[in-house]
């Protein structure tokens, strides 16, 4: 099957210019102004009567281990003096 180069050109150029139009109508004609948006689910959910979280206790925070206490501190004075 051989294609003819004038019909090739003719059609990419008929494409061209239906595509450039359907651009340019697109930006002159917006949607109309009274469309509606649906309205948001109501709220369903209970608050929960758990107190604030606080800077000084937060969620889930337990007491240390003493032993885990004092390895940390071990690492973190050799972190200081002899850097990471």
């Amino acid at each position: 099957m051989k294609i003819n180069p004038r019909a090739l050109a003719v059609s990419l150029l008929a494409s061209a210019i239906l595509v450039s139009v359907q651009a340019a109508t697109a930006q002159t004609n917006p949607p109309p102004a009274t469309a509606t948006r649906p309205s948001g689910p109501e709220q369903s959910s209970v608050p929960n009567d758990a107190p604030p979280a606080s800077t000084t206790n937060t969620t889930g925070q337990v007491t240390q281990d003493p032993m885990v206490k004092q390895m940390n501190a071990k690492e973190k004075s050799k972190v200081e003096r002899t850097g990471k």
